[in-house]
């Protein structure tokens, strides 16, 4: 692959550069590529990127209370039982 230097870009710019690329979460690099891409019609098809929203109802449904008791419940059977593991 080709590496291309721009040189010129004003702090302005720059700074919108950066700020697009963090809401977008890419690299300031992926950014200009698809950018680029986009511009002349060279997009990449996504070929293994399926987005699911069978769950989305759920997302933000419990309460704090709901939420700390879930937790604790996973917290409490992540530990290790050190009788059965340790020697």
């Amino acid at each position: 692959m080709k590496t291309i230097s721009i040189r010129g870009i004003d702090p302005e710019l720059a700074k919108k550069l950066k700020q697009a690329a963090s809401e977008q979460s890419k690299s300031l690099n992926q950014l200009l590529l698809d950018i680029l891409r986009n511009n002349f019609g060279i997009q990449k098809e996504k070929k293994y990127t399926k987005i699911f929203n069978d769950l989305d109802d759920l997302f933000g449904s419990w309460s704090e209370e709901e939420f700390k008791t879930i937790q604790n419940k996973i917290n409490h059977d992540r530990k290790i039982d050190k009788e059965l593991w340790y020697e």
